[in-house]
């Protein structure tokens, strides 16, 4: 199962920072055992959904900087904190700042706002992976229009 754990980017600074929204539904299927009856967003897929957007801001940073593809893969979070729970109806604001990057790898601040109210903060290393594959390739830029187009 591939959870996309981001509905919309609002904003987009290749090699600055990126921001996205995720609205979280009733209807999730993680809701189904996380908790039966009192329904809490698992921490894993916040860090995801802001891993999903910090991701391919790194890759079109590391294209429009260096001229190559290439994918972003999670490898170490720091200074990770949950500050509160996310439960259905909130909508989550990602947020991720470019802190460096290089040809192989970068670094972002990313942070999961519930309005004004930081739920989640962390600093998320990626490392570049070759992979050349056209299909995977055309799918993410398609799902990039998507997020980006969405509304």
């Amino acid at each position: 199962m591939r959870f996309f754990l981001l509905d919309k980017i609002t904003r987009w600074e290749t090699g600055a920072a990126a921001e996205g929204l995720k609205n979280i539904a009733l209807s999730e299927d993680f809701f189904d055992d996380h908790f039966p009856r009192r329904p809490v967003m698992p921490g894993v897929l916040i860090l995801e959904g802001m891993a999903q957007l910090s991701g391919l801001l790194l890759e079109e940073s590391l294209h429009q900087q260096y001229g190559k593809n290439a994918k972003a893969i999670l490898t170490v979070l720091e200074r990770t904190k949950f500050r509160t729970l996310v439960k259905p109806g909130d909508t989550l604001l990602y947020r991720a700042e470019v802190k460096s990057v290089n040809e192989a790898g970068g670094k972002v601040k990313a942070t999961a706002a519930r309005g004004k109210t930081v739920v989640t903060s962390t600093e998320m290393i990626f490392a570049f992976k070759q992979v050349k594959d056209p299909l995977l390739d055309e799918k993410r830029r398609r799902l990039k229009e998507m997020w980006m187009n969405a509304g």
